[in-house]
């Protein structure tokens, strides 16, 4: 028990509440479910009394404390004496409790069926598609307006955004890529080693480096790296008013802070998806001649006849829609970003999640287009 509070039974029927010392709020004062569990605590007491013989300065802490005992004593209709407490603390527990708690005006807990949370979680998915669907469209007509040369925005903003979106990258997706070269390798290796078919790890490699995994992995990493940054940049913009300085002085925000965005993601990441295609390649061959005891020079030429234009080609095609994906899921998030520092975080954080779903969504798509086509 605290030092503030105590307990005590005059009679099998009374229990007397102890205060003593200062209550301040600063200070961590007991809750009043401490009082609760004295009464029902046997034998259960009949009424309630208050001892404050010893309670030195208060301020609303104890005011808050008493109404929650007042509380559990309405629910439980049980007697309660406040004449031991100072004159002031009894005036306002009078005013507190003299015009009943409106009905309705305490929020209740809502608890919502499995069902019921599925269709609210599927119809808030179907708005952000919907939403993303109708700022593709805006940005499509911003590349129509840049085609006839009508669209306004400066060449330096967009020589900006392709060095933070192309050569600023090379060492994040060097890395990254490389590595998956190298893991697929070995995976590959694992298996194909118990046929005596180790060099066809070079095919695997090859391929799945070349149709899919050069263009998925480079459209994740400039998911987390630039469409987030895409996010937060126009977040930030938002938040100061920017955009709408923008707007009120007739200059379209759309083609000056999104299209330098977009078409920069949309020329840089197929030259990304060559130069990661090249990497992974790379560390499949690391792996074949320091675990497979291939030399470069066969790894490389079996590498060559496995692949075709039409699989590098068609991941340098993927690579280029992933672009757009990201770029305008990272701007269609800054632009619905609230107005406070913490919605910035959050909308560099939608912008992730979302270019990612969106891309592997399209990934899935390409493979079956691609598989009813032939390619």
């Amino acid at each position: 028990m605290s030092d503030e509070l105590s307990f005590a039974r005059s009679d099998n029927s009374t229990l007397v509440v102890r205060l003593a010392g200062d209550w301040h709020l600063r200070h961590g004062l007991p809750e009043p479910d401490l009082v609760l569990k004295q009464l029902d605590t046997a034998p259960k007491p009949a009424r309630l009394t208050f001892d404050a013989t010893r309670l030195g300065d208060w301020d609303s802490g104890l005011l808050t404390f008493l109404m929650g005992v007042s509380e559990i004593c309405h629910k439980r209709n049980l007697p309660a004496d406040w004449s031991p407490l100072p004159e002031g603390v009894r005036g306002l527990i009078q005013l507190a409790e003299a015009v009943p708690e409106k009905t309705g005006a305490r929020a209740e807990a809502v608890h919502t069926s499995l069902i019921e949370a599925l269709g609210r979680e599927a119809i808030s998915y179907a708005r952000g598609l919907d939403d993303f669907l109708r700022f593709l469209g805006e940005v499509a007509i911003a590349f129509a307006m840049l085609a006839v040369g009508k669209a306004r925005f400066r060449r330096v903003d967009l020589m900006i955004v392709i060095q933070d979106c192309g050569a600023n990258a090379f060492g994040i997706v060097t890395l990254v890529t490389f590595l998956v070269g190298v893991i697929l390798a070995f995976m590959g290796a694992v298996q194909l080693q118990q046929f005596g078919a180790a060099i066809y790890v070079a095919d695997l490699v090859g391929i799945a480096m070349s149709r899919d995994m050069g263009a998925m992995m480079t459209a994740i990493i400039m998911a987390g790296r630039t469409g987030a940054a895409f996010a937060a940049q126009l977040g930030s913009m938002k938040v100061t008013q920017e955009i709408d300085a923008l707007t009120t002085m007739g200059i379209s925000p759309l083609e000056f802070l999104v299209l330098p965005r977009v078409v920069a993601l949309f020329l840089m990441i197929p030259l990304l998806c060559v130069y990661a295609d090249c990497l992974g390649v790379a560390g499949g061959a690391f792996v074949g001649a320091t675990m497979l005891h291939i030399s470069i020079a066969t790894y490389l030429r079996e590498t060559a006849h496995a692949i075709t234009l039409t699989d590098i080609f068609g991941g340098v095609f993927k690579a280029a829609v992933y672009g757009i994906i990201i770029a305008v899921a990272g701007c269609l998030r800054g632009f619905q970003c609230g107005n406070s520092s913490s919605a910035v975080g959050d909308a560099a954080t939608a912008a992730v999640v979302t270019g990612i779903v969106y891309v592997i969504v399209a990934c899935g798509m390409f493979a079956f287009i691609f598989n009813i086509l032939g390619l």
